[in-house]
C-alpha cells in the first residue's frame, strides 16, 4: 500500500510551523490542508487531550466566525499524535498566505477567559475533557516561539 502524504515527511527534522501538507481538486476547487505544528514530533511531550479539545472548540469557533476566511474553512481539528492541529481551506493557499489568520487565531486562545463555545453536555460529547489555562499556555508559546519569528524553514516542510 502506498504511503499517504503526511506519512512521507521526515518527522525527525520537522520542527514547529505553519507548513501546506497537501493540495487537493474538488471540483473547480481546491483544497489545501495545512500542519500547523505546534511541538517538536519525537523530541518534545504530545499535548494532553484536554488543552487538546479547549484549543480545537476555541480555533474551529474563532475561524467560523472569521470575517475574511469563515466561509473558506473546511475543517479544523487535532493531529492524532497531538503534536498539532490540521485546517483545511477551500482554495489554493502557501503558508505566507495564512501566517496572519493563524496569529490571529493564537492571540484568541491565548487571551481567551470565560466559558469555553460548545463546553457543555448538550454541545460537545466530551465537554469534561476541557483545560482553558493549559490551552492558553500552550497558545502563547506557539505564538512566542514560532509565530512572531516565523521565517521561510518553519512555512516550507524540510527537504
Amino acid at each position: 500500500m502506498k504511503k499517504i502524504t503526511s506519512f512521507t515527511i521526515d518527522h525527525m527534522k520537522l520542527q514547529p510551523g505553519i507548513y501546506v501538507s497537501r493540495k487537493d481538486p474538488v471540483g473547480e476547487e481546491i483544497i489545501t490542508t495545512f500542519d500547523l505544528r505546534m511541538t517538536s514530533p519525537n523530541e518534545e511531550p504530545v499535548m494532553n487531550t484536554a488543552e487538546v479539545h479547549t484549543i480545537e472548540h476555541l480555533g474551529a469557533t474563532f475561524l467560523r466566525n472569521h470575517p475574511v476566511f469563515g466561509s473558506r474553512i473546511i475543517y479544523f481539528g487535532p493531529m492524532g499524535c497531538r503534536t498539532g492541529f490540521y485546517l483545511l481551506l477551500a482554495g489554493d493557499y502557501e503558508s505566507a498566505d495564512i501566517k496572519e489568520l493563524i496569529t490571529e487565531m493564537f492571540v484568541f486562545i491565548r487571551d481567551f477567559h470565560g466559558e469555553v463555545p460548545g463546553a457543555c453536555a448538550k454541545d460537545c460529547g466530551n465537554y469534561l475533557d476541557m483545560n482553558l489555562p493549559m490551552a492558553n499556555y500552550l497558545a502563547g508559546k506557539y505564538l512566542s516561539d514560532v509565530l512572531e519569528k516565523i521565517g521561510q524553514d518553519r512555512l516550507v516542510y524540510p527537504e
